[in-house]
């Protein structure tokens, strides 16, 4: 498997662990992306429990997130996960098979939440509450750039995240986001 050919370099990327969101809403800014249709992918399930592989937090093993978010870029389709260790940008076929492997619980299947790319840069807020410990302090780093949105405004991240309640975009199980795709 190898990192579709797109002429945008990985410097470029804004890259802050455990911060996939807002990576992905500077990724959906990238001059070099514009021209293309782009979605905004959230992947989560009612436990809040994906397994995915080749995840670089997993080192080498499956990890557990309770969501993540990538970039979906058509014509070719390709996943720009950042936090993947097979680079980015991948074919998305390529990036579904090496994120989710089969004899997962069914409890544990991914669901997709799909977003146009501008309509999530225009809606999206996090004031990184989800992050904050009872203490005040991170769960991880914060990111160098400001909070997205309003920094007064509430988050609506777990809006983005629950795909169980009806809210922006499309929600599609593994099978449905797959077909796209073949």
């Amino acid at each position: 498997m190898q990192p579709a050919n797109t002429k945008m370099s990985a410097p470029r990327l804004r890259r802050q662990p455990f911060y996939c969101e807002e990576n992905v809403w500077h990724l959906c800014q990238e001059p070099a992306l514009a021209a293309r249709r782009r979605d905004v992918v959230f992947v989560s399930n009612a436990e809040r429990a994906c397994p995915m592989g080749s995840q670089k937090a997993g080192r080498g093993k499956p990890v557990v997130w309770d969501y993540h978010v990538v970039l979906l870029a058509w014509d070719p389709a390709e996943i720009w996960d950042v936090d993947c260790t097979l680079g980015a940008p991948l074919p998305a076929i390529d990036w579904l098979r090496a994120s989710f492997h089969p004899g997962v619980e069914p409890r544990f299947l991914p669901s997709f939440r799909v977003v146009p790319a501008d309509l999530f840069v225009e809606t999206f807020t996090s004031d990184r509450s989800h992050m904050r410990l009872p203490d005040g302090s991170f769960r991880a780093p914060p990111p160098p750039w400001p909070v997205i949105g309003d920094p007064n405004a509430p988050s609506n991240l777990m809006s983005f995240v629950d795909m169980e309640r009806p809210f922006l975009g499309e929600v599609l199980s593994l099978p449905a986001f797959a077909a796209r795709f073949s």
